[in-house]
């Protein structure tokens, strides 16, 4: 059965945009899908020859500039991988979207071109990962206010805290840390971002255990005891890296927002199939109109949210996205994709807890969505602040 989602993104997207959409379906469908349910099984991360593999594809630079050894593509690129992976896999498909989004973006936007020069090259080819480290263990939604510090000490900055939700942690060869450096000043101007490297002696790195969603991408906790870095560390400007935070994230919602239709999509085409094969009282059980009426909303919610994402997509790439359009298309893609996979499961009934059904898969990981990026909770709040400007929004 044809993917619904390629009937949309023919409309959505140019001949060349489709043909690299569907080299990467393809390679996942090859690749990926005849071994993931083993790593899935025993408990795996994605295994590093397929990360080799993808890197050698160029999916770890399909924004980086082919000056610096990438693939030259813009964020449509981008998107279109995460659909075609995370139909697949979530985890799949955040391993090289996290690299590049959260990754490598804050360096191709903020990095001096010293910086860009030392990492781009390696970055783009996969020999090397970036990990933003933004989240911490009492720091959420309150990310203008971490509590992992850069003091000044000397000509030198020494950073201590510890950060966790990592993605990419165990891969990544450099930490890209949002630090308080400014206690004192106004919001957005208090903290500053520096780039570390993870083998420093005094970095230390552990993978987050007890974790059942994304279980096959690695997300760590990373703690700086003293971790001495100079001014040439600086990612952007100094008591600048809420806005280097702020921009990076930009993308990244958009990302996401990308993964959850992807998950929709194949419970989507999961439901249709099955709907037509199961029977129950002598006749598929698609006849039923509570079934019918499942499948034509998840079918609905796919088309609006791949035309709506598409569209801030574009505009993106042209430097006219804002971001509360960016935060309320991540909202509504990761809600309502997490709401209908609960009903896609209630009409497969009972196989859909089978691991190898796949719905349960994407269910579980659904819920990052929702957190991830910025929670949808807290991200309503700013996203609010445009419709009431004259009174002062918690």
């Amino acid at each position: 059965m044809e993917r619904r989602i390629d009937h949309y993104l023919e409309r959505l997207v140019s001949s060349d945009s489709m043909t690299f959409y569907k080299a990467l379906c393809e390679f996942a469908e090859e690749k990926i899908e005849p071994n993931y349910l083993d790593w899935e099984r025993n408990h795996q991360l994605i295994p590093e020859d397929v990360i080799s593999e993808m890197g050698q594809m160029g999916l770890f630079g399909v924004t980086v500039s082919e000056k610096y050894g990438g693939q030259g593509g813009n964020q449509l690129d981008l998107i279109l991988m995460g659909l075609a992976l995370g139909y697949h896999s979530q985890s799949l498909a955040i391993t090289p979207g996290a690299a590049m989004s959260l990754g490598a973006k804050p360096l191709q936007l903020f990095g001096t071109e010293a910086q860009k020069e030392a990492h781009l090259p390696d970055l783009a080819s996969g020999k090397r990962m970036f990990v933003f480290g933004l989240s911490e263990p009492g720091r959420g939604s309150d990310a203008t206010n971490p509590q992992v510090t850069a003091k000044k000490d000397g000509d030198d900055w020494k950073i201590k805290g510890e950060k966790c939700w990592s993605t990419n942690a165990k891969w990544s060869s450099h930490v890209v840390v949002h630090a308080l450096t400014s206690p004192e000043s106004k919001p957005g101007y208090r903290t500053t971002c520096f780039i570390v490297p993870m083998d420093d002696s005094n970095v230390s790195y552990q993978e987050m255990a007890g974790k059942d969603l994304w279980s096959q991408s690695s997300t760590g906790s990373i703690t700086f005891d003293d971790v001495r870095v100079s001014n040439d560390a600086i990612l952007g400007k100094e008591n600048e890296g809420f806005k280097v935070m702020a921009q990076t994230l930009n993308g990244g919602r958009l990302f996401i927002a990308g993964m959850s239709l992807a998950s929709l999509a194949f419970a989507l085409d999961k439901c249709r199939s099955y709907s037509q094969e199961r029977e129950q009282f002598g006749v598929p059980i698609g006849t039923f109109q509570r079934v019918q009426d499942v499948i034509i909303d998840m079918d609905i919610t796919l088309e609006q949210g791949l035309t709506w994402l598409i569209d801030l997509t574009n505009r993106y790439n042209d430097n006219t996205l804002d971001r509360e359009s960016a935060a309320k298309v991540k909202i509504e893609c990761s809600r309502k994709a997490s709401d209908h996979l609960t009903m896609a499961m209630e009409i497969c009934g009972g196989v859909s807890s089978l691991d190898e059904f796949g719905l349960i898969r994407h269910h579980r990981d659904l819920f990052v969505c929702r957190v991830g990026e910025g929670s949808n909770f807290a991200l309503k709040g700013f996203a609010a602040r445009p419709l009431m400007p004259d009174i002062t929004l918690q």
